[in-house]
């Protein structure tokens, strides 16, 4: 299957002397990253680009090991000034980095084995990052998106993250449906999570490699991607409330799997 047409990163992607500005619709390659964690992780990543990096003096001197690893050299903000450039929804904690994509990495690139979690349509730039912060907890091998219907792997999505967008693998996918019959040909067993799943998540058998494939929390999963599931399963609850947000069901999920899940005999 062709990987879809991705804006080369490159590594050596000049930002300095340029004014920082949010990324609205312009160049696909410039973005902000913004919170400590998520901009710690940045400066670990060899394969993320480093530009200009604005700090408050607090944010700088938590930062102060990476910044000096990566021969970083802050420069002074305040947190209005913080607030100006981001809006001030955005929990910055006193950090700025602009930056570009990481290189684009397809199915190929990722071994048979593990659990991988594909979201199918999941738009919320919250429930993405904080899903990715479940894959990093629980040694998830990737994250499979759809190249369209997905947040911006920035700003918000990178902070609820907390560190794990430059962690954990994110794979980004043309067409889902064929991504799925791809995984199944090397071997996944591809377990959809729904409601009317026709048997507990708790009480399956599970094998390894396997992918795990949630839905958007209003939608679910579209009928294409059912269809090419091999079984759906559902996360049992007791409670008055029949749903969880997409998050927490991912994290419910990574949890058994991890814990359950054997190696397939065959």
């Amino acid at each position: 299957m062709p990987r879809p047409k991705h804006r080369p990163s490159n590594p050596s992607f000049a930002l300095r002397g340029k004014p920082m500005r949010p990324r609205r619709g312009g160049d696909p390659d410039r973005i902000l990253l913004y919170g400590l964690h998520a901009v710690e992780a940045a400066l670990a990543n060899p394969k993320r680009p480093v530009g200009r990096l604005l700090a408050t003096e607090n944010a700088a001197r938590r930062l102060d090991a990476a910044l000096k690893q990566r021969r970083v050299t802050a420069e002074p903000a305040t947190p209005r000034q913080l607030d100006r450039l981001l809006g001030s929804d955005a929990v910055h904690q006193g950090v700025v980095l602009e930056t570009a994509s990481l290189p684009p990495i397809g199915l190929d690139d990722v071994e048979p084995k593990g659990v991988l979690l594909v979201l199918d349509q999941v738009t919320d730039p919250q429930n993405v990052g904080a899903v990715l912060r479940s894959a990093a907890v629980f040694g998830a091998a990737g994250l499979v998106l759809p190249a369209r219907h997905s947040p911006p792997l920035a700003g918000a999505l990178a902070k609820a993250a907390s560190g794990a967008l430059d962690v954990v693998p994110v794979i980004l996918v043309g067409n889902l449906a064929q991504a799925l019959g791809e995984l199944g040909e090397r071997g996944f067993l591809r377990v959809g999570l729904a409601e009317e799943g026709g048997e507990a998540l708790e009480t399956a058998s599970l094998t390894l490699p396997l992918a795990l494939v949630l839905g958007a929390e209003e939608k679910g999963l579209r009928q294409l991607t059912r269809e090419t599931c091999d079984r759906l399963c559902r996360i049992s609850t007791r409670g008055p409330l029949a749903s969880l947000n997409v998050s927490n069901a991912a994290a419910i999920a990574l949890h058994w799997a991890t814990t359950t899940a054997e190696p397939d005999p065959s």
